[in-house]
């Protein structure tokens, strides 16, 4: 059910536009949700990333946002609706939240540069 929503999903969040691929949107959009990119916190694929690192209390302490590339379309929309420690809240609708899954999930990039050879 799932890979069929990512089958369906450009078309139902554009229809037909030449203006810009559904996949050039994602990109866009995870580059700049709401002022604050996604990279800047979860790497440019969503591999995850150390975004400091600080003493507390004489320990020597790391922060990092997870990696968000793998886990299912399900997980994703809770995680973004959701309150995390450190993650701004966006107030993303369903079509953002499916643009952003659009551009991480790792099937949809194979089948993406396979139709490129």
């Amino acid at each position: 059910m799932q890979y069929l929503f990512l089958l369906l999903f450009p078309f139902v969040l554009f229809g037909r536009s030449d203006f810009i691929t559904p996949l050039e949107y994602a990109s866009q959009f995870y580059k700049n949700p709401r002022g604050i990119g996604c990279q800047l916190c979860h790497g440019e694929h969503g591999e995850g990333k150390l975004i400091a690192r600080y003493k507390h209390k004489g320990k020597q302490r790391s922060f990092t946002a997870p990696r968000i590339d793998n886990i299912s379309l399900s997980a994703f929309f809770e995680a973004l609706n959701s309150r995390k420690d450190g993650m701004p809240r966006y107030y993303l609708t369903e079509k953002e939240i499916a643009a952003l899954y659009l551009y991480l999930h790792p099937q949809y990039k194979k089948r993406k540069n396979a139709r490129k050879n």
